[in-house]
C-alpha cells in the first residue's frame, strides 16, 4: 500500500461540488481507501488571470495502485467530470495531480514526482499542512519551512 497526497482544483461548472464529488470519487477507486482530506480553500489562478479563482483541496489516499494505473484513473476522473485542456494552466472543470507517492521520485515521460510545481504553491502545501503537518518532501524540506517562503493568499472555505 501506498500514501498518496492528491491535489485538487476546479474553477469551472461549479467548482466547489466538482471537487465534493471527485473526493467521493476518489473513496471509490478499486484497492484504494481515502484516509483524509484538507478544507476547501479558494486560490487565485496560477497563469493566465483572466479567469475565475480556483478552488482547491488536498487528499491523502492509500491505494494498492501503481502510478501509472492510479494517474489513469485520475485522469479519467477528469474526463467523466468534463476536463478539456483548452490552454496551458487555463481554466478546468476538475484537475487531480499526484504531488507525492510516498517518499519516492519518479521521473518519467508521463508522471514526474513530487509534482514539480507543488512546493512553490500555498494552494497545494497549506492544505497539506492541514493534514500532514509533519510531512516533508524527499529532497527534505519540511512542509514547515515552504510555510515561510510562501504568502497565504488562501481563503478557507467553511464547511
Amino acid at each position: 500500500m501506498s500514501l498518496v497526497y492528491i491535489g485538487l482544483g476546479a474553477n469551472l461548472d461549479q467548482p466547489q461540488q466538482q471537487l465534493e464529488q471527485a473526493l467521493i470519487e476518489l473513496a471509490q477507486l478499486p484497492n484504494s481507501k481515502l484516509i483524509t482530506q484538507s478544507s476547501l480553500y479558494h486560490s487565485k489562478p496560477v497563469g493566465p488571470q483572466d479567469q475565475p479563482d480556483y478552488v482547491n483541496a488536498v487528499a491523502l489516499l492509500e491505494t494498492e495502485l501503481s502510478p501509472l494505473k492510479l494517474l489513469d484513473a485520475l485522469q479519467q476522473l477528469e474526463q467523466d467530470h468534463g476536463r478539456i485542456r483548452k490552454r496551458h494552466w487555463g481554466e478546468r472543470t476538475l484537475d487531480l495531480d499526484i504531488i507525492l507517492i510516498d517518499d519516492l521520485v519518479i521521473n518519467s515521460e508521463r508522471l514526474t514526482v513530487p509534482h514539480p510545481f507543488a512546493q512553490q504553491r500555498s494552494f497545494v502545501i497549506y492544505p497539506l499542512f492541514e493534514i500532514s503537518p509533519t510531512l516533508s518532501f524527499p529532497n527534505g524540506k519540511s512542509l514547515e519551512q515552504l510555510l515561510t517562503e510562501l504568502d497565504n493568499d488562501l481563503i478557507r472555505i467553511p464547511d
